[in-house]
């Protein structure tokens, strides 16, 4: 691999848009590149690295936040994980708050579902519930 890398090449090693390459950099989750004699983006291995755990964490549902402090924890090895865990912990609390929610979901549509009898639009459970005027009684 060379030493720098463009955005594009960036971009396609990490299956990240660049304009969420740039947005990161504005936002302060990568550092403000190197720049070229032409002014080009140029990334060091570093980087790759960086946005390739910021996607990772991402791609698990951790928050911009979380993973600005998670980077900075990273970055500092000598450091305990306590600080760690407790944003995992945190994470997981809303995963699991999120699959009960799902799971309720589930739930509601399969209800929904099972009360259709094929009929008309006119009739279906299913508009009638997503409308916004159903409040669980005829009206």
């Amino acid at each position: 691999m060379n030493k720098h890398l463009t955005i594009g090449t960036l971009s396609r090693l990490t299956n990240t848009k660049v304009e969420t390459i740039r947005f990161y950099e504005k936002s302060g989750l990568l550092r403000e590149p190197a720049r070229t004699e032409g002014n080009y983006r140029s990334y060091a291995p570093s980087d790759l690295n960086r946005l390739s755990f910021i996607r990772r964490a991402r791609d698990l549902g951790f928050s911009l936040d979380q993973i600005r402090v998670l980077l900075d924890l990273a970055d500092d090895r000598s450091r305990s994980c306590e600080a760690v865990d407790e944003i995992a912990k945190e994470h997981l609390a809303e995963v699991e708050r999120k699959i009960a929610d799902l799971k309720a979901l589930q739930g509601e549509l399969g209800r929904v579902i099972s009360q259709c009898r094929c009929g008309t639009v006119a009739e279906c459970r299913i508009i009638e519930t997503l409308s916004p005027n159903f409040a669980g009684a005829p009206g």
